[in-house]
């Protein structure tokens, strides 16, 4: 087995590149800029800052096993994407690119997928070869591995959990365009939309009425403060969280749950409650799966990208 992998996590912003050892040490941590625009080509950027590391090391092409690259968007299995709206691509062979830039073996994933493989390899999975990653953020995402594998879909679309209808009931639209999207209940924004609802209607005294600017952090450090409007609203989060992870656990069976993204940094008020949850809406054979937080923060995303090229090559 060659020694090194690069992984490469490519934001709208900021690309992170890591060097790791394929045991799954990571050696060195960098991040350049994503630079978007027809003048150009962020492969080739990313193919430059390895190569400069490469010469930093002493390393040649011949010391590593490839590269993982992880993209916002779906990925199709011969490594290309078909749209990425946040780097300005259309239809674009991507592992083609970087092997051609690189001169080394490349594999190519979703972020959300990569990150899960990265949580199941190094962080708040390890151990399990059953894991599905969920991201709670400005949206919710997702990852899916079953035996070790992503599950990534026939149209790159595996691990959409966010966009699982779970209120048909639902009057108001989701950013894909469907209406009672998870998304719009358990992201960092449903939750704020769910509390600005429940305060509308009604005149409940809570602390969260003194707060200029909600956010989902104001309504999770109430809750952990004891005020009961802020923790019923948890409760709403939590129960309508563990209806859509039941729905995959039916379709999955993960050994465990792996809750990150900016939500997540509440702590284990959020898994208690989901957990608990959780097992009302199981059956018994479901019961024992686990719940926990992810622990890589933003690295996740390169861990799963060199995990994704040391598994290909």
């Amino acid at each position: 087995m060659k020694k090194y992998a690069f992984g490469a996590d490519i934001g709208g912003t900021t690309v992170k590149l890591g060097l790791f050892t394929t045991e799954g040490e990571l050696l060195e941590k960098w991040e350049i800029p994503t630079r978007t625009g027809a003048e150009f080509d962020i492969l080739k950027d990313v193919a430059a800052s390895c190569r400069e590391m490469m010469g930093q090391k002493a390393l040649s092409e011949e010391d590593f096993a490839g590269i993982g690259i992880g993209v916002p968007g779906p990925v199709r299995a011969d490594g290309s994407v078909d749209v990425c709206v946040n780097l300005g691509w259309g239809r674009k062979q991507v592992r083609d690119e970087i092997e051609a830039a690189l001169g080394m073996p490349a594999a190519v994933g979703n972020d959300a997928n990569v990150a899960a493989l990265g949580e199941m390899w190094q962080g708040g999975g390890k151990g399990y070869e059953n894991v599905v990653m969920v991201t709670l953020g400005t949206g919710v995402g997702g990852g899916i591995i079953v035996d070790g594998k992503v599950i990534s879909g026939a149209h790159g679309c595996g691990g959409e959990i966010g966009h699982m209808t779970i209120n048909t009931h639902e009057t108001e639209t989701c950013n894909c365009g469907k209406k009672g999207c998870l998304e719009q209940y358990a992201s960092a924004t449903g939750i704020v939309r769910m509390a600005k609802k429940a305060l509308a209607e009604s005149d409940e005294d809570t602390v969260l009425r003194k707060v200029d600017t909600l956010t989902a952090k104001d309504v999770m450090d109430a809750a952990r403060f004891g005020d009961a409007f802020a923790l019923r609203l948890l409760e709403d989060f939590a129960r309508r969280l563990a209806r859509g992870l039941s729905f995959i656990s039916c379709v999955t069976d993960p050994d465990i749950f792996v809750i990150g993204g900016g939500v997540s940094k509440a702590g284990e008020i959020i898994t208690e409650a989901v957990e608990r949850h959780f097992q009302n809406f199981v059956f018994s054979g479901q019961k024992q799966t686990k719940f926990g937080l992810a622990t890589l923060g933003n690295d996740a995303g390169i861990y799963g990208c060199a995990k994704l090229i040391i598994e290909t090559a």
